[in-house]
């Protein structure tokens, strides 16, 4: 099936089940124990945090072929300790289902989340990668991002940790 209409937008509280269901796939494909978390839950968290954003930079934009949601990324200030949040935006989340990637929907999410981050006033965008994510590391470096040496060690309720590099680029 060919899906010539493709698009990115701001999300609307409408797209919450789309944007959860791109979100477990992906963390599926990801994390070998896979979320523990629901569809209907996590949709209904992406609903309320749709509706009432924390302030008017945080914004979720999704990346739509015809009218199915196949990508998503949220944009806002940095909250990083050495961050100028009046100059600093963040790409805090960039996912592409993982049954869309290598047909665009990527680099039209990455383009428009940097715009909306100008936009906002911000001149330098950060990204936050797993060290063990070398498929999105390669297509951000590729799109002029590189890794400005910070790193870090998140840990979930169980006590696996992720570690992440943080990746950088201006823009202008």
């Amino acid at each position: 099936m060919v899906v010539s209409d493709v698009s990115v937008r701001v999300a609307w509280p409408a797209d919450a089940t789309g944007i959860a269901a791109v979100q477990l796939r992906a963390w599926q494909q990801r994390y070998a124990n896979g979320p523990a978390v629901d569809a209907p839950t996590l949709a209904e968290a992406w609903r309320q945090s749709l509706s009432r954003p924390p302030e008017a930079r945080h914004r979720a934009l999704v990346a739509l072929a015809g009218d199915q949601v196949v990508g998503f990324a949220l944009t806002g200030p940095s909250p990083d300790p050495d961050a100028d949040p009046a100059t600093d935006g963040e790409l805090a989340e960039f996912t592409v289902d993982p049954d869309a990637t290598r047909a665009g929907h990527g680099s039209r999410l990455l383009q428009a989340g940097a715009d909306t981050l100008g936009a906002d006033g911000f001149t330098r965008a950060v990204c936050w990668v797993d060290t063990t994510d070398d498929v999105l590391r390669a297509f951000l470096t590729s799109a002029g991002w590189a890794a400005d040496g910070a790193s870090r060690e998140l840990a979930d309720e169980s006590g696996t940790t992720v570690k992440q590099v943080r990746l950088h680029t201006a823009l202008a």
